[in-house]
């Protein structure tokens, strides 16, 4: 038999483990990318005014059922009431909504899916672990968010990118106008809208920025400046809100009384404070220039070498070195980096995501590895 007539080798590779090995990475890639996709949201897109410092401008409006209790109070019967009455409102949406709403059950998501919609800013740690008839009305891109049986009957934010207060407080007011049309709310004529907290009492209005000022940090002005912030009537706490640590050089500022006050004064005055604290992060970051562009620079270029190299690395390292690589983006000292893949990764690497990601529980071990994993991804 000559060599011409010889059978072709039998082609053994549809059955080779390492096909399916292949298959399978291609396959877990595919549902990472997609669940990226997932956890990214309006607000991290790195838009809006002064979003170099503004990472995102949020408003909150708390509001209740007239003669039902608050749900800490309430039973389960009356919660049921409350979810019912939030899935009818649902049902009679507007035709003329520009968004679609849908509404998410506590009790039909996992805990990893609870914790990583804390993660991502639209829902609270008390929801994510009270799942009796508790809910979350969403809007399709994710900029409206409306807790339901948290510590108020309806919680509605808004929470857009950079600097936008006005705005984020004209779209809440929408939705808290559509769904007072539906419902009668708890009100009195001398107090305003009734509330859980008394705090709340009035208005029911939080407004908050989220803000990096890394500079003022490097600087050691940030604690002189958030001091005076505290003496004109505002809260100041870190990434998660009340009870968490600042990372990152990333902190939230809020106003803390809705009692006699306008809902315009409420958010106006957080937004002149907020003009304030973004010249003097300007002013240290060009301070920091000035004196000293090459040590920046190397501080930057440094924090980029380890995230994009580094096998394991912790959250709070993690949120420090972003922090450093976007100061130096945004002071032009690394180039190709986009901010909204930053933001991002703010989220994406908190320990809730990573378990999305990888589609069950990890170690605390096992979310260091991941950790490096993805933020290897997402810088170029």
């Amino acid at each position: 038999m000559t060599e011409k007539d010889k059978p072709a080798p039998e082609n053994k590779f549809h059955n080779d483990p390492l096909k399916e090995i292949v298959k399978g990475n291609l396959e877990e890639d595919r549902l990472q990318q997609g669940r990226r996709e997932e956890i990214a949201s309006k607000w991290m897109e790195g838009s809006g005014t002064d979003a170099d410092i503004v990472i995102s401008s949020r408003v909150r409006l708390a509001r209740n059922i007239r003669k039902l209790p608050f749900p800490p109070l309430a039973s389960d019967e009356q919660r049921e009431k409350v979810f019912q009455l939030a899935e009818t409102v649902l049902q009679n949406q507007e035709e003329e909504q520009k968004h679609e709403l849908r509404m998410l059950s506590m009790s039909s998501l996992s805990a990893i899916s609870r914790q990583v919609l804390v993660e991502k800013h639209l829902i609270s740690p008390l929801l994510a672990r009270e799942s009796r008839f508790s809910a979350l009305i969403l809007r399709d891109d994710e900029v409206i968010s409306i807790m339901v049986n948290e510590e108020d009957h309806f919680r509605i934010q808004c929470l857009f990118p950079g600097l936008q207060l006005e705005k984020a407080w004209q779209e809440a007011s929408h939705y808290d106008d559509f769904l007072e049309s539906k419902v009668e709310y708890a009100f009195h004529e001398e107090k305003g809208y009734l509330t859980a907290c008394p705090t709340n009492v009035g208005t029911g209005l939080r407004a908050s920025v989220m803000l990096h000022l890394p500079a003022l940090v490097i600087t050691q002005q940030i604690n002189r400046i958030l001091a005076a912030v505290n003496q004109v009537g505002l809260a100041v706490r870190g990434l998660y809100g009340e009870g968490t640590e600042i990372i990152g050089n990333l902190l939230q500022i809020s106003n803390q009384i809705t009692l006699g006050q306008s809902e315009e004064e409420i958010w106006h005055n957080l937004y002149g404070v907020t003009r304030q604290l973004i010249n003097q992060e300007k002013n240290a970051r060009e301070h920091l220039l000035n004196e000293g562009r090459e040590k920046l620079a190397d501080r930057a270029g440094r924090a980029f070498g380890i995230l994009k190299y580094a096998r394991m690395i912790d959250s709070n390292e993690a949120m420090q070195l972003i922090s450093d690589v976007r100061l130096g983006v945004d002071l032009g000292l690394i180039k190709n980096v986009p901010v909204k893949a930053l933001n991002e990764l703010l989220v994406l690497t908190r320990p809730g995501c990573l378990q999305y990601l990888k589609g069950r529980a990890l170690s605390a071990y096992e979310r260091d590895l991941e950790r490096a994993v993805q933020i290897q991804k997402y810088l170029p």
